[in-house]
Protein backbone atom coordinates (compact mmCIF):
# COMPACT_ATOMS: atom_id res chain seq x y z
CA UNK A 1 0.00 0.00 0.00
CA UNK A 2 1.25 3.58 -0.94
CA UNK A 3 0.07 6.97 -0.06
CA UNK A 4 -2.38 8.31 -2.78
CA UNK A 5 -1.50 7.63 -7.09
CA UNK A 6 -0.09 4.42 -7.03
CA UNK A 7 -1.66 2.40 -9.17
CA UNK A 8 1.18 0.20 -9.83
CA UNK A 9 1.63 -3.39 -11.35
CA UNK A 10 2.11 -5.26 -7.97
CA UNK A 11 -0.65 -2.94 -6.34
CA UNK A 12 -3.24 -4.72 -8.94
CA UNK A 13 -1.23 -7.89 -8.28
CA UNK A 14 -1.93 -8.10 -4.62
CA UNK A 15 -5.92 -7.55 -5.49
CA UNK A 16 -5.54 -10.88 -7.93
CA UNK A 17 -3.45 -12.30 -5.14
CA UNK A 18 -6.23 -11.85 -2.73
CA UNK A 19 -9.07 -13.46 -5.09
CA UNK A 20 -6.86 -16.43 -5.00
CA UNK A 21 -6.17 -16.66 -0.71
CA UNK A 22 -8.14 -18.44 1.81
CA UNK A 23 -10.43 -15.95 3.15
CA UNK A 24 -10.41 -16.65 6.39
CA UNK A 25 -13.87 -17.16 8.66
CA UNK A 26 -15.82 -13.76 9.03
CA UNK A 27 -15.41 -12.19 12.47
CA UNK A 28 -18.84 -10.20 13.24
CA UNK A 29 -20.32 -9.11 16.87
CA UNK A 30 -23.29 -11.82 17.91
CA UNK A 31 -26.18 -10.69 19.19
CA UNK A 32 -26.20 -10.38 23.19
CA UNK A 33 -28.08 -13.36 24.59
CA UNK A 34 -30.82 -13.23 26.79
CA UNK A 35 -30.76 -14.80 30.40
CA UNK A 36 -34.03 -16.88 30.45
CA UNK A 37 -34.23 -16.84 34.10
CA UNK A 38 -34.53 -13.05 33.17
CA UNK A 39 -31.18 -12.27 34.80
CA UNK A 40 -32.23 -10.18 37.88
CA UNK A 41 -30.95 -11.14 41.37
CA UNK A 42 -30.05 -9.19 44.70
CA UNK A 43 -26.94 -7.57 44.47
CA UNK A 44 -26.40 -7.73 48.35
CA UNK A 45 -23.15 -6.44 48.27
CA UNK A 46 -19.82 -5.47 45.69
CA UNK A 47 -19.05 -8.71 44.79
CA UNK A 48 -17.09 -8.27 41.28
CA UNK A 49 -14.03 -6.98 42.49
CA UNK A 50 -12.81 -10.14 44.00
CA UNK A 51 -12.16 -11.78 40.36
CA UNK A 52 -9.31 -8.98 40.43
CA UNK A 53 -6.25 -10.68 41.41
CA UNK A 54 -7.57 -14.42 39.68
CA UNK A 55 -4.57 -15.87 38.76
CA UNK A 56 -5.77 -18.56 36.56
CA UNK A 57 -4.55 -22.19 36.82
CA UNK A 58 -0.77 -21.67 37.33
CA UNK A 59 1.15 -21.59 33.99
CA UNK A 60 4.62 -22.48 33.20
CA UNK A 61 5.44 -20.25 30.25
CA UNK A 62 8.64 -19.40 28.38
CA UNK A 63 10.05 -16.62 30.01
CA UNK A 64 13.67 -16.88 28.90
CA UNK A 65 14.94 -18.52 25.96
CA UNK A 66 18.06 -21.09 25.47
CA UNK A 67 18.04 -24.27 22.86
CA UNK A 68 15.60 -26.02 25.14
CA UNK A 69 13.42 -23.30 25.47
CA UNK A 70 13.35 -23.52 29.48
CA UNK A 71 14.55 -21.81 32.13
CA UNK A 72 17.61 -22.96 34.40
CA UNK A 73 17.40 -21.81 38.17
CA UNK A 74 20.76 -20.95 39.93
CA UNK A 75 18.58 -20.29 43.30
CA UNK A 76 16.09 -22.62 45.53
CA UNK A 77 14.60 -19.89 47.24
CA UNK A 78 13.05 -22.43 49.78
CA UNK A 79 16.73 -22.98 50.92
CA UNK A 80 17.40 -19.69 51.83
CA UNK A 81 17.64 -18.65 55.57
CA UNK A 82 15.76 -15.68 54.64
CA UNK A 83 13.05 -16.76 53.82
CA UNK A 84 12.14 -19.49 56.45
CA UNK A 85 10.05 -16.75 58.19
CA UNK A 86 7.79 -16.64 60.33
CA UNK A 87 6.57 -13.93 58.08
CA UNK A 88 2.93 -12.37 59.14
CA UNK A 89 2.64 -9.36 56.05
CA UNK A 90 3.89 -8.48 52.75
CA UNK A 91 6.20 -5.87 53.48
CA UNK A 92 7.71 -8.60 56.25
CA UNK A 93 8.56 -10.52 53.29
CA UNK A 94 9.89 -7.63 51.02
CA UNK A 95 12.27 -7.03 53.62
CA UNK A 96 13.47 -10.24 53.55
CA UNK A 97 13.62 -9.89 49.44
CA UNK A 98 15.56 -6.87 49.73
CA UNK A 99 18.54 -8.44 52.08
CA UNK A 100 19.68 -10.75 48.66
CA UNK A 101 18.06 -8.44 46.04
CA UNK A 102 20.10 -5.04 47.04
CA UNK A 103 19.59 -2.65 44.36
CA UNK A 104 15.69 -3.94 43.20
CA UNK A 105 14.29 -1.71 45.68
CA UNK A 106 16.03 1.35 44.12
CA UNK A 107 15.53 0.48 40.51
CA UNK A 108 11.37 -0.29 41.13
CA UNK A 109 10.77 2.69 42.97
CA UNK A 110 11.22 4.54 39.78
CA UNK A 111 8.88 2.79 37.84
CA UNK A 112 5.26 3.40 36.63
CA UNK A 113 3.69 0.29 38.42
CA UNK A 114 4.51 1.55 41.63
CA UNK A 115 4.83 5.59 40.55
CA UNK A 116 1.23 5.51 38.71
CA UNK A 117 2.69 8.48 37.12
CA UNK A 118 4.70 9.10 33.81
CA UNK A 119 5.53 12.37 31.71
CA UNK A 120 5.46 11.66 28.24
CA UNK A 121 8.53 12.99 26.56
CA UNK A 122 6.30 13.67 23.32
CA UNK A 123 3.86 15.92 24.15
CA UNK A 124 4.84 16.63 27.88
CA UNK A 125 1.29 15.51 29.65
CA UNK A 126 1.20 14.01 33.32
CA UNK A 127 -0.29 10.88 32.93
CA UNK A 128 -0.25 7.77 34.51
CA UNK A 129 -3.22 6.48 37.24
CA UNK A 130 -2.46 8.99 39.74
CA UNK A 131 -3.74 11.82 37.80
CA UNK A 132 -5.83 10.30 34.52
CA UNK A 133 -9.95 10.20 34.17
CA UNK A 134 -10.88 7.39 31.98
CA UNK A 135 -14.19 6.15 30.87
CA UNK A 136 -14.53 3.33 32.85
CA UNK A 137 -14.52 3.73 36.72
CA UNK A 138 -13.60 7.29 35.53
CA UNK A 139 -10.81 7.56 38.30
CA UNK A 140 -8.41 5.99 40.69
CA UNK A 141 -6.81 9.06 42.41
CA UNK A 142 -8.97 9.51 45.38
CA UNK A 143 -10.17 6.09 44.93
CA UNK A 144 -6.94 4.13 45.99
CA UNK A 145 -8.77 2.35 48.69
CA UNK A 146 -9.92 -0.20 45.72
CA UNK A 147 -8.32 0.96 43.03
CA UNK A 148 -4.53 -0.08 44.56
CA UNK A 149 -5.64 -4.23 44.76
CA UNK A 150 -4.01 -3.42 41.15
CA UNK A 151 -1.11 -1.41 42.71
CA UNK A 152 2.12 -2.89 42.66
CA UNK A 153 2.91 -2.16 46.44
CA UNK A 154 1.06 -2.60 49.86
CA UNK A 155 -0.93 -0.20 52.02
CA UNK A 156 -1.84 2.72 49.19
CA UNK A 157 -4.68 4.12 51.31
CA UNK A 158 -4.54 8.01 49.37
CA UNK A 159 -2.82 10.12 47.03
CA UNK A 160 -0.43 10.84 50.15
CA UNK A 161 0.90 7.51 49.80
CA UNK A 162 5.19 7.43 50.66
CA UNK A 163 6.39 6.47 47.61
CA UNK A 164 10.56 6.01 49.15
CA UNK A 165 9.45 3.22 51.27
CA UNK A 166 11.03 0.25 49.59
CA UNK A 167 9.68 -2.24 52.21
CA UNK A 168 5.79 -1.42 50.70
CA UNK A 169 7.20 -2.81 47.06
CA UNK A 170 5.18 -5.73 46.54
CA UNK A 171 7.27 -8.21 45.04
CA UNK A 172 4.85 -11.40 45.19
CA UNK A 173 2.52 -9.95 42.95
CA UNK A 174 4.82 -10.08 40.12
CA UNK A 175 6.97 -13.21 41.29
CA UNK A 176 4.70 -15.60 43.63
CA UNK A 177 3.93 -18.97 41.63
CA UNK A 178 1.69 -21.10 43.93
CA UNK A 179 -1.25 -18.99 42.63
CA UNK A 180 -2.95 -19.10 46.13
CA UNK A 181 -1.71 -14.78 46.67
CA UNK A 182 -3.85 -12.22 46.45
CA UNK A 183 -4.57 -8.63 47.45
CA UNK A 184 -7.52 -7.12 49.33
CA UNK A 185 -8.26 -3.32 49.69
CA UNK A 186 -6.03 -0.99 52.44
CA UNK A 187 -9.19 0.53 53.12
CA UNK A 188 -13.05 -0.26 53.73
CA UNK A 189 -15.43 0.43 51.80
CA UNK A 190 -19.14 0.83 53.53
CA UNK A 191 -22.02 -1.43 54.43
CA UNK A 192 -22.80 -2.21 50.73
CA UNK A 193 -18.99 -3.60 50.09
CA UNK A 194 -19.06 -5.45 53.23
CA UNK A 195 -19.22 -9.54 51.66
CA UNK A 196 -16.05 -8.88 49.72
CA UNK A 197 -13.34 -11.29 50.52
CA UNK A 198 -15.26 -13.18 52.63
CA UNK A 199 -14.30 -16.69 53.25
CA UNK A 200 -10.84 -16.50 51.40
CA UNK A 201 -7.55 -18.82 52.97
CA UNK A 202 -4.93 -17.03 55.03
CA UNK A 203 -2.29 -16.39 52.36
CA UNK A 204 1.12 -18.66 54.31
CA UNK A 205 3.57 -15.68 53.48
CA UNK A 206 6.56 -18.46 53.80
CA UNK A 207 5.19 -20.92 51.35
CA UNK A 208 4.51 -17.97 49.15
CA UNK A 209 7.87 -15.80 49.74
CA UNK A 210 9.81 -19.55 48.82
CA UNK A 211 8.20 -20.01 45.69
CA UNK A 212 9.30 -17.17 43.51
CA UNK A 213 10.14 -16.92 39.89
CA UNK A 214 10.39 -14.75 36.73
CA UNK A 215 6.64 -13.18 36.09
CA UNK A 216 4.76 -15.73 34.26
CA UNK A 217 1.18 -14.88 32.35
CA UNK A 218 -0.40 -15.72 35.69
CA UNK A 219 1.24 -12.86 37.01
CA UNK A 220 0.72 -9.82 34.61
CA UNK A 221 -2.39 -11.18 34.13
CA UNK A 222 -3.86 -10.65 37.40
CA UNK A 223 -4.21 -7.02 37.05
CA UNK A 224 -4.12 -6.59 33.70
CA UNK A 225 -6.63 -9.04 32.13
CA UNK A 226 -8.96 -7.57 34.60
CA UNK A 227 -8.34 -3.85 34.38
CA UNK A 228 -11.56 -1.50 34.12
CA UNK A 229 -13.07 -3.73 37.38
CA UNK A 230 -13.70 -7.59 35.59
CA UNK A 231 -12.15 -9.82 32.94
CA UNK A 232 -11.81 -8.10 29.57
CA UNK A 233 -13.50 -4.89 30.46
CA UNK A 234 -11.03 -2.22 29.10
CA UNK A 235 -8.67 -3.26 26.73
CA UNK A 236 -10.26 -5.75 24.48
CA UNK A 237 -7.62 -7.91 23.95
CA UNK A 238 -6.09 -8.85 27.41
CA UNK A 239 -8.86 -11.54 28.87
CA UNK A 240 -8.53 -14.94 31.38
CA UNK A 241 -8.30 -16.28 28.18
CA UNK A 242 -5.00 -15.46 27.95
CA UNK A 243 -3.65 -17.63 31.23
CA UNK A 244 -3.98 -20.32 28.57
CA UNK A 245 -5.58 -19.95 24.83
CA UNK A 246 -6.04 -21.44 22.47
CA UNK A 247 -3.29 -21.40 19.56
CA UNK A 248 -6.31 -19.51 17.37
CA UNK A 249 -6.65 -16.85 19.92
CA UNK A 250 -2.67 -16.07 20.72
CA UNK A 251 -0.59 -18.37 18.77
CA UNK A 252 1.94 -16.36 21.10
CA UNK A 253 0.86 -16.91 24.15
CA UNK A 254 -0.66 -20.56 23.81
CA UNK A 255 1.17 -23.74 25.06
CA UNK A 256 0.50 -25.09 21.59
CA UNK A 257 2.51 -22.24 20.08
CA UNK A 258 5.42 -20.73 21.55
CA UNK A 259 3.94 -20.64 25.17
CA UNK A 260 5.67 -17.35 25.94
CA UNK A 261 5.19 -15.14 29.07
CA UNK A 262 4.29 -11.69 28.63
CA UNK A 263 8.11 -10.69 29.83
CA UNK A 264 8.98 -12.37 26.32
CA UNK A 265 8.24 -9.43 24.46
CA UNK A 266 7.80 -6.85 27.23
CA UNK A 267 11.42 -7.19 28.30
CA UNK A 268 12.57 -6.24 31.21
CA UNK A 269 15.99 -4.61 32.39
CA UNK A 270 16.49 -3.33 36.09
CA UNK A 271 12.55 -3.62 36.74
CA UNK A 272 11.57 -1.68 33.74
CA UNK A 273 9.84 -2.66 30.41
CA UNK A 274 9.69 -2.37 27.04
CA UNK A 275 6.72 -1.10 25.85
CA UNK A 276 3.75 1.71 27.24
CA UNK A 277 0.19 2.58 26.43
CA UNK A 278 1.02 6.27 27.10
CA UNK A 279 4.12 6.24 24.57
CA UNK A 280 3.69 3.90 22.03
CA UNK A 281 5.90 3.13 18.69
CA UNK A 282 3.38 3.11 15.60
CA UNK A 283 6.44 2.37 12.89
CA UNK A 284 9.07 0.65 14.19
CA UNK A 285 12.43 1.66 12.13
CA UNK A 286 15.57 0.99 14.44
CA UNK A 287 18.09 -1.40 13.36
CA UNK A 288 17.17 -4.23 15.04
CA UNK A 289 19.68 -6.97 15.08
CA UNK A 290 16.74 -9.30 15.89
CA UNK A 291 17.75 -11.28 18.93
CA UNK A 292 15.60 -14.41 20.23
CA UNK A 293 12.51 -13.59 22.14
CA UNK A 294 13.12 -13.09 25.45
CA UNK A 295 16.84 -11.26 24.82
CA UNK A 296 17.22 -7.50 25.68
CA UNK A 297 15.81 -4.91 23.40
CA UNK A 298 14.42 -1.85 23.86
CA UNK A 299 11.21 -2.06 22.61
CA UNK A 300 7.76 -4.47 22.17
CA UNK A 301 7.32 -3.88 18.42
CA UNK A 302 6.58 -6.86 16.21
CA UNK A 303 9.53 -4.98 13.77
CA UNK A 304 11.66 -6.05 17.63
CA UNK A 305 11.51 -9.96 16.56
CA UNK A 306 10.52 -10.26 12.99
CA UNK A 307 11.95 -7.31 11.43
CA UNK A 308 10.36 -5.07 8.48
CA UNK A 309 10.45 -7.71 6.31
CA UNK A 310 8.58 -10.60 7.80
CA UNK A 311 7.08 -12.63 5.29
CA UNK A 312 8.81 -15.68 2.72
CA UNK A 313 10.22 -14.61 -0.31
CA UNK A 314 7.99 -14.67 -3.39
CA UNK A 315 5.76 -12.41 -5.31
CA UNK A 316 3.02 -12.44 -2.89
CA UNK A 317 5.76 -12.13 -0.16
CA UNK A 318 7.41 -9.15 -1.61
CA UNK A 319 4.20 -7.22 -1.96
CA UNK A 320 3.30 -7.90 1.71
CA UNK A 321 6.34 -6.46 2.89
CA UNK A 322 5.47 -3.54 0.81
CA UNK A 323 2.53 -2.78 3.47
CA UNK A 324 4.86 -3.26 6.57
CA UNK A 325 5.48 0.59 6.33
CA UNK A 326 2.14 1.54 6.05
CA UNK A 327 -0.07 -1.09 7.92
CA UNK A 328 0.74 -2.31 11.22
CA UNK A 329 1.53 -5.86 11.25
CA UNK A 330 -1.66 -6.32 13.84
CA UNK A 331 -3.67 -4.71 11.55
CA UNK A 332 -3.89 -8.18 9.49
CA UNK A 333 -2.50 -10.75 12.11
CA UNK A 334 -5.06 -9.52 15.13
CA UNK A 335 -8.64 -10.07 12.76
CA UNK A 336 -10.58 -9.40 15.78
CA UNK A 337 -10.59 -8.76 19.95
CA UNK A 338 -12.37 -10.52 22.37
CA UNK A 339 -11.88 -13.96 21.20
CA UNK A 340 -11.44 -17.08 22.50
CA UNK A 341 -15.42 -16.48 24.52
CA UNK A 342 -14.40 -14.17 27.08
CA UNK A 343 -16.71 -10.40 25.85
CA UNK A 344 -15.07 -7.29 26.11
CA UNK A 345 -17.39 -4.20 27.42
CA UNK A 346 -18.11 -1.29 24.29
CA UNK A 347 -20.55 0.66 25.96
CA UNK A 348 -21.03 1.97 29.52
CA UNK A 349 -24.23 4.48 30.84
CA UNK A 350 -23.77 5.91 33.96
CA UNK A 351 -26.98 7.57 34.15
CA UNK A 352 -28.57 4.48 35.11
CA UNK A 353 -26.88 3.66 38.03
CA UNK A 354 -28.59 4.01 41.58
CA UNK A 355 -31.19 2.01 41.06
CA UNK A 356 -32.36 -0.05 44.20
CA UNK A 357 -34.56 -2.52 44.94
CA UNK A 358 -35.77 -2.70 48.81
CA UNK A 359 -33.39 -0.34 49.51
CA UNK A 360 -30.33 -2.57 48.37
CA UNK A 361 -28.28 -1.77 45.30
CA UNK A 362 -28.70 -5.03 42.94
CA UNK A 363 -27.33 -6.35 39.47
CA UNK A 364 -28.92 -8.27 36.05
CA UNK A 365 -27.21 -10.68 34.62
CA UNK A 366 -28.52 -9.99 30.75
CA UNK A 367 -25.50 -11.71 28.53
CA UNK A 368 -23.77 -14.95 28.30
CA UNK A 369 -20.43 -14.69 26.58
CA UNK A 370 -18.92 -17.66 24.15
CA UNK A 371 -17.74 -19.65 27.26
CA UNK A 372 -20.95 -20.16 29.09
CA UNK A 373 -20.86 -17.38 31.44
CA UNK A 374 -23.16 -14.82 31.97
CA UNK A 375 -21.74 -10.82 32.58
CA UNK A 376 -23.90 -8.05 34.07
CA UNK A 377 -25.55 -5.74 32.04
CA UNK A 378 -26.50 -3.56 35.17
CA UNK A 379 -25.25 -2.72 38.30
CA UNK A 380 -26.27 -0.14 40.71
CA UNK A 381 -23.19 0.89 41.30
CA UNK A 382 -21.96 1.42 37.99
CA UNK A 383 -25.00 1.64 35.43
CA UNK A 384 -25.89 -0.18 32.27
CA UNK A 385 -23.31 -2.12 29.76
CA UNK A 386 -23.04 -3.38 26.59
CA UNK A 387 -20.65 -6.25 25.77
CA UNK A 388 -19.03 -7.75 22.12
CA UNK A 389 -17.39 -11.03 20.99
CA UNK A 390 -15.22 -11.32 18.15
CA UNK A 391 -15.22 -7.87 17.32
CA UNK A 392 -13.89 -6.41 14.21
CA UNK A 393 -11.55 -3.43 15.00
CA UNK A 394 -12.19 0.34 14.04
CA UNK A 395 -8.95 1.06 11.85
CA UNK A 396 -6.94 4.35 11.92
CA UNK A 397 -3.67 6.31 10.78
CA UNK A 398 -1.70 6.70 13.79
CA UNK A 399 1.53 8.36 14.90
CA UNK A 400 2.23 7.01 18.33
CA UNK A 401 1.24 9.69 19.78
CA UNK A 402 -1.52 9.98 21.91
CA UNK A 403 -2.85 13.17 23.86
CA UNK A 404 -5.27 12.71 26.90
CA UNK A 405 -8.33 14.34 28.14
CA UNK A 406 -7.35 15.59 32.16
CA UNK A 407 -9.29 16.46 35.05
CA UNK A 408 -8.44 20.75 34.44
CA UNK A 409 -9.63 20.21 30.21
CA UNK A 410 -12.51 22.21 29.48
CA UNK A 411 -14.14 20.83 26.40
CA UNK A 412 -17.04 21.82 24.31
CA UNK A 413 -19.75 20.06 25.86
CA UNK A 414 -22.16 20.05 22.82
CA UNK A 415 -20.24 17.71 21.47
CA UNK A 416 -18.61 14.36 22.78
CA UNK A 417 -15.39 14.04 24.75
CA UNK A 418 -12.42 12.38 23.23
CA UNK A 419 -10.45 10.68 26.58
CA UNK A 420 -7.52 10.07 24.49
CA UNK A 421 -7.01 10.99 20.87
CA UNK A 422 -4.02 10.12 18.30
CA UNK A 423 -2.54 11.78 15.04
CA UNK A 424 -1.59 10.68 12.17
CA UNK A 425 -2.82 10.12 8.51
CA UNK A 426 -1.47 9.00 5.08
CA UNK A 427 1.13 11.95 4.05
CA UNK A 428 3.09 11.24 7.31
CA UNK A 429 5.76 8.77 6.77
CA UNK A 430 5.92 8.11 10.23
CA UNK A 431 2.10 6.92 10.75
CA UNK A 432 0.54 3.67 9.58
CA UNK A 433 -2.81 1.76 9.78
CA UNK A 434 -3.59 0.76 13.48
CA UNK A 435 -6.82 -1.43 15.17
CA UNK A 436 -8.45 -0.29 17.83
CA UNK A 437 -11.01 -0.63 20.29
CA UNK A 438 -13.75 2.07 20.36
CA UNK A 439 -14.91 2.22 24.02
CA UNK A 440 -18.06 4.55 24.17
CA UNK A 441 -19.43 5.69 27.99
CA UNK A 442 -22.35 7.91 28.84
CA UNK A 443 -20.13 9.56 32.48
CA UNK A 444 -20.70 12.65 34.54
CA UNK A 445 -19.44 15.90 34.22
CA UNK A 446 -19.29 19.36 35.54
CA UNK A 447 -21.85 21.59 33.70
CA UNK A 448 -20.56 24.68 35.20
CA UNK A 449 -16.77 24.72 34.14
CA UNK A 450 -17.47 22.27 31.39
CA UNK A 451 -14.87 19.58 32.79
CA UNK A 452 -14.71 15.90 33.27
CA UNK A 453 -15.16 15.00 37.14
CA UNK A 454 -13.53 12.92 39.85
CA UNK A 455 -16.46 10.72 41.84
CA UNK A 456 -16.05 9.57 45.64
CA UNK A 457 -16.66 5.93 44.62
CA UNK A 458 -14.83 4.19 47.36
CA UNK A 459 -14.95 4.63 51.35
CA UNK A 460 -16.63 4.22 54.53
CA UNK A 461 -18.39 7.40 54.69
CA UNK A 462 -22.75 8.91 53.29
CA UNK A 463 -20.54 10.58 50.41
CA UNK A 464 -19.07 6.91 48.75
CA UNK A 465 -20.87 6.06 45.67
CA UNK A 466 -20.61 2.71 45.67
CA UNK A 467 -23.36 2.22 49.09
CA UNK A 468 -25.32 5.59 48.98
CA UNK A 469 -25.72 6.03 45.22
CA UNK A 470 -26.03 9.61 45.14
CA UNK A 471 -23.64 11.48 42.44
CA UNK A 472 -24.42 15.11 43.82
CA UNK A 473 -22.16 14.04 46.91
CA UNK A 474 -19.76 11.75 45.17
CA UNK A 475 -18.81 13.91 43.37
CA UNK A 476 -18.85 17.26 45.38
CA UNK A 477 -16.52 15.13 47.77
CA UNK A 478 -14.19 13.78 45.08
CA UNK A 479 -13.44 17.02 43.08
CA UNK A 480 -13.15 18.86 47.01
CA UNK A 481 -11.09 15.88 48.39
CA UNK A 482 -8.66 16.27 45.32
CA UNK A 483 -8.77 20.38 45.62
CA UNK A 484 -10.47 20.76 42.35
CA UNK A 485 -12.88 23.52 41.41
CA UNK A 486 -16.60 22.54 40.79
CA UNK A 487 -19.32 24.62 39.98
CA UNK A 488 -22.14 22.55 42.06
CA UNK A 489 -23.97 21.10 38.83
CA UNK A 490 -23.24 17.86 37.56
CA UNK A 491 -24.12 16.57 34.29
CA UNK A 492 -23.84 13.14 31.77
CA UNK A 493 -21.94 13.57 28.54
CA UNK A 494 -20.51 11.11 25.47
CA UNK A 495 -17.17 10.22 25.52
CA UNK A 496 -14.69 7.70 23.90
CA UNK A 497 -11.49 6.41 24.29
CA UNK A 498 -9.41 4.35 21.85
CA UNK A 499 -7.49 1.25 23.06
CA UNK A 500 -5.09 0.30 20.60
CA UNK A 501 -4.41 -3.52 19.42
CA UNK A 502 -1.85 -5.40 20.12
CA UNK A 503 -2.88 -8.82 21.50
CA UNK A 504 -4.90 -12.06 20.59
CA UNK A 505 -2.39 -12.59 17.53
CA UNK A 506 -3.83 -15.38 15.28
CA UNK A 507 -2.09 -18.15 13.64
CA UNK A 508 -0.46 -16.72 10.11
CA UNK A 509 -3.14 -19.20 8.02
CA UNK A 510 -5.74 -16.92 9.86
CA UNK A 511 -4.42 -13.60 8.84
CA UNK A 512 -6.57 -11.27 6.90
CA UNK A 513 -6.98 -12.14 3.24
CA UNK A 514 -6.35 -9.53 0.88
CA UNK A 515 -9.93 -8.90 -0.26
CA UNK A 516 -11.25 -8.30 4.01
CA UNK A 517 -9.26 -5.05 2.96
CA UNK A 518 -8.95 -4.02 -0.85
CA UNK A 519 -13.31 -3.80 -1.14
CA UNK A 520 -15.39 -1.35 -1.68
CA UNK A 521 -17.02 -2.26 1.96
CA UNK A 522 -13.95 -3.37 3.14
CA UNK A 523 -12.41 -3.15 6.57
CA UNK A 524 -10.67 -0.19 5.75
CA UNK A 525 -13.60 1.69 4.13
CA UNK A 526 -13.34 4.37 6.38
CA UNK A 527 -9.42 4.80 6.27
CA UNK A 528 -9.52 8.24 4.14
CA UNK A 529 -6.16 10.09 2.03
CA UNK A 530 -5.04 7.85 -0.55
CA UNK A 531 -5.87 5.44 -3.23
CA UNK A 532 -6.90 2.21 -2.45
CA UNK A 533 -7.23 -1.14 -5.60
CA UNK A 534 -10.52 -2.62 -5.04
CA UNK A 535 -11.98 -0.11 -3.02
CA UNK A 536 -11.55 3.20 -4.83
CA UNK A 537 -10.96 2.24 -8.26
CA UNK A 538 -14.12 1.80 -10.94
CA UNK A 539 -15.07 -1.26 -12.24
CA UNK A 540 -13.26 -0.80 -15.57
CA UNK A 541 -10.20 -0.02 -13.67
CA UNK A 542 -9.77 -3.15 -11.72
CA UNK A 543 -10.79 -5.16 -14.90
CA UNK A 544 -8.19 -3.34 -16.99
CA UNK A 545 -5.33 -4.17 -14.61
CA UNK A 546 -6.79 -7.85 -14.32
CA UNK A 547 -6.34 -8.25 -17.45
CA UNK A 548 -2.58 -6.26 -17.26
CA UNK A 549 -1.95 -9.51 -14.92
CA UNK A 550 -3.50 -12.32 -16.54
CA UNK A 551 -1.64 -11.21 -19.97
CA UNK A 552 1.80 -10.16 -18.00
CA UNK A 553 1.67 -14.03 -16.31
CA UNK A 554 0.75 -15.17 -19.98
CA UNK A 555 3.74 -13.81 -21.58
CA UNK A 556 6.27 -14.76 -18.82
CA UNK A 557 5.03 -18.28 -19.35
CA UNK A 558 4.74 -18.49 -22.86
CA UNK A 559 7.95 -16.78 -22.88
CA UNK A 560 9.59 -19.86 -20.72
CA UNK A 561 7.48 -22.39 -22.20
CA UNK A 562 9.09 -21.06 -25.72
CA UNK A 563 12.37 -21.29 -24.41
CA UNK A 564 12.28 -24.93 -23.04
CA UNK A 565 10.98 -26.39 -26.69
CA UNK A 566 13.67 -24.71 -28.52
CA UNK A 567 16.33 -26.32 -26.20
CA UNK A 568 14.73 -29.27 -26.59
CA UNK A 569 15.17 -29.10 -30.67
CA UNK A 570 18.54 -28.23 -30.29
CA UNK A 571 19.16 -31.16 -28.75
Amino acid sequence: MRIPGNRGFFSVLLVLLGAFSQVPPTFAVPAAKENPGGGKKLELGISEYTDIGNRGEVDNPVTELDKDKQRKFTTDHTRLKELQGPFSSGPEVTRACLECHNTAGHQFVKNKHWTWSYTNPVTGQKLGKSVLINNFCTNARGNEGMCAQCHAGYNMKDSNYDFTNEENIDCLVCHESTGTYYKTPPTKGNKACSVMFEGKKPIDWVKVAQNVRLPARSNCGACHFFGGGGDNVKHGDLSSVLFHPPRDVDVHMSEDGENFACIICHVGEGHEWAGSRYNMIAKDEKEHARPKPGMERETATCESCHGDKPHPFSVKGLKLDDHVDRVACESCHIPAFARGGVATKMDWDWRTAGRLKNGEGYREEGYQQGNGEWRHTYKSIKGSFKYAENVVPEYRWFDGVMEYTTIDTRFDSSRPVEINYFGGDAQDPDSRIWPFKRMHTVQPYDKGNNTLVYMHLWGDDDAAFWGNYDFSKAIEAGMEKNGIPYSGEFGFIDTYSWWPINHMVAPKEQALACDECHAKEGRLKEVKGFYMPGRDAPPWLDVLGLLMVVGSLGGVAGHGLLRFLLARRKN
